[in-house]
């Protein structure tokens, strides 16, 4: 019984972090303003992502969470494969019907905002489950918010930077202050997310302790 219900919280676990890794990713190319700096929209599912990451990294080892950052992003590269060859194929004119010029300007990123975005995710997960498993071992079962929060708090730094650096600097979308300037704004919003999930996460904790040993 213990062995079924792990096996059907990693399925859940997967299931909510493939989800709101490919929609960050698909989501990602608008850029907002925060206190009138830009940035992307990708961030919105980000916070689910934290948190299932550090879940499975909890309870499935580094292991799980490798094996489950491959194979989310090869979904995620899948995903804009066929977005490329949905927009390849010539959409049927008529009132109301949405036009090739309308699908592409919502679903056609450019191929660097693709590799950027994907370039980031591996970066910072394995960084993540690094720094993670790094501080479990030297405090055992305590301070989780320690290792939740601490493996995100760096490994979102350089996402934060990665993508942004890959997508829109090198491809002369940024200058340099624009760039630096939209990194640390993105960080300091992941941060501040990061520790205010701390309580979700000890929530999640005892949820899941619950469901597992059936308390």
């Amino acid at each position: 019984m213990f062995e079924t219900r792990k096996s059907t919280l990693y399925v859940i676990l997967a299931g909510i972090f493939i989800t709101n890794a490919v929609v960050a990713e698909l989501i990602g190319g608008k850029l907002i303003s925060v206190f009138g700096v830009p940035m992307s929209v990708g961030i919105l599912p980000w916070p689910v992502v934290f948190i299932t990451t550090d879940l499975i990294n909890e309870y499935f080892g580094q292991k799980g969470v490798r094996r489950l950052s491959l194979i989310t992003a090869g979904l995620i590269a899948y995903c804009f494969g066929l977005l490329y060859l949905a927009m390849s194929i010539p959409a049927i004119q008529g009132e109301g019907l949405v036009t090739d010029t309308q699908f592409s300007g919502v679903f056609g990123q450019s191929m660097w905002i693709i590799v950027g975005s994907i370039t980031a995710f591996l970066v910072s997960q394995v960084i993540d489950v690094t720094i993670f498993h790094f501080v479990k071992n030297k405090t055992g079962n305590r301070m989780i918010w320690l290792r939740s929060t601490g493996s995100t708090v760096i490994s979102q730094f350089f996402d934060s930077f990665i993508v942004l650096g890959i997508a829109f600097y090198l491809t002369g979308k940024m200058d340099t202050q624009t760039y630096l300037l939209s990194g640390i704004t993105g960080y300091s919003v992941k941060l501040a997310i990061a520790i205010l999930l701390t309580p979700v996460i000890y929530l999640a904790h005892a949820l899941i302790e619950k469901y597992i040993h059936n308390k």
